[in-house]
């Protein structure tokens, strides 16, 4: 997405229809984006035309435009920008970030993942081997309309409150005189810690799936209630709802972003949905004065070619690991601020690459932890988010 949203490229638009190689005529051609890239705020920021809410952001997002990754495979790249690893079951992001800083709330999680995509299971919020406080609790998933999301058995018809306390503290007592006799156990303590967190949700939690008592200026701004942007708005609303509330890591999914045709029309619907309720979460945290302590990442899992795939008005754009971008908000980043450049026809980064260990890095450095002190023994060795080769940018 990125020559098409965050990365303009003369050199694509004058190339566009030539063959890749001269050599082979009738081989893949450039595909230069059907868009114009005004500047935008005092920075001069170039972002899409099809982002215009965004773009009047433009002074509060730092644009990372060299981002790398190993592979251009959706589900290994997707393991990777979630737990810095492609193949293995390792914990999320999230999870790390729980793990580091704690839970602030006593009665929600500490990491939350709004509508979470089907392929790939738990794995994106998954705490791994890392205690089960650090799990994320997912909302819904990427077939389930945003209005309908909610915590699964929230509410019990079958037993009062006070009969769920009895349980809880039953349960509680049994678990506890368990690990008296075998020692002390992460596993059953970060059981009985979820388990008097999940009876206390029932309260906290359902009210914040309420946005009815959002003033309608804020519905109007997040664009919920409009055909296009209705989804993105009430997650990204909730968002701001969970982050207010004490969630340490929220995330938010939004699929529909693998334009392997017709990316002229298709592009533009899909950035439609997203471009005023991510420009309302900035301008929402700001005026509550959330900003500065709230980081925002808003990534794919990989970049898309320079070539297209197929040709004409309907063609495409296939995936590549070696150029895509990242943009950052809030949270002590630099806004206004463009990072790292790729080639004239943006096909790799040239300049300052950012491999996605050394965006995990960066991110924890932002939220106040340094990424090889967070490490976590399993196997016989310690882990890390990070893995070995990295640096903070």
């Amino acid at each position: 997405r990125r020559m098409d949203l965050f990365d303009p490229k003369p050199e694509l638009q004058r190339r566009d229809g030539e063959p890749r190689h001269k050599k082979d005529p009738d081989g893949a051609k450039y595909k230069g984006s059907p868009f114009r890239f005004p500047r935008h705020g005092q920075s001069g920021m170039e972002i899409s035309e099809i982002l215009p809410q965004l773009g009047e952001r433009a002074d509060d997002l730092c644009l990372v435009r060299s981002m790398q990754t190993d592979t251009a495979n959706h589900s290994n790249a997707m393991l990777a920008i979630h737990t810095g690893a492609q193949n293995f079951v390792r914990p999320s992001i999230g999870s790390w970030v729980v793990y580091g800083l704690g839970v602030e709330s006593r009665s929600l999680p500490g990491f939350i993942s709004i509508r979470p995509t089907r392929g790939h299971g738990s794995r994106v919020y998954s705490n791994a081997f890392l205690p089960s406080i650090c799990q994320g609790v997912p909302l819904g998933n990427d077939g389930m309309r945003a209005r309908d999301i909610s915590v699964p058995n929230l509410t019990n018809s079958t037993w009062t409150e006070r009969q769920q306390q009895a349980l809880m503290s039953f349960s509680s007592m049994l678990n506890e005189r368990h690990a008296e006799r075998v020692g002390p156990d992460r596993a059953i303590e970060g059981l009985i810690q979820n388990y008097e967190r999940a009876f206390r949700m029932q309260t906290e939690a359902s009210q914040l799936f309420d946005l009815s008592n959002e003033p309608q200026h804020v519905l109007d701004m997040y664009g919920v209630g409009k055909p296009a942007t209705d989804d993105a708005a009430r997650m990204c609303l909730l968002a701001r709802r969970f982050a207010e509330a004490g969630v340490r890591c929220v995330q938010v999914n939004h699929a529909g972003w693998d334009h392997h045709s017709n990316i002229n029309t298709g592009i533009r619907q899909t950035s439609e949905r997203i471009d005023r309720p991510f420009a309302a979460l900035i301008a929402d945290l700001e005026h509550r004065g959330m900003l500065d302590d709230t980081l925002i990442v808003s990534t794919g899992e990989f970049g898309r070619t320079s070539t297209g795939e197929g040709t004409g008005p309907t063609a495409g754009r296939n995936h590549n690991s070696r150029a895509f971008t990242v943009w950052m908000a809030g949270g002590g980043v630099r806004g206004g601020h463009v990072h790292g450049k790729t080639d004239p026809l943006g096909a790799k980064a040239v300049a300052d690459p950012v491999h996605i260990h050394d965006l995990h890095a960066t991110m924890l450095h932002l939220l106040g932890i340094d990424h090889e002190k967070l490490t976590y023994q399993y196997s016989g060795r310690d882990f890390r988010l990070t893995d070995v080769y990295v640096r903070v940018v």
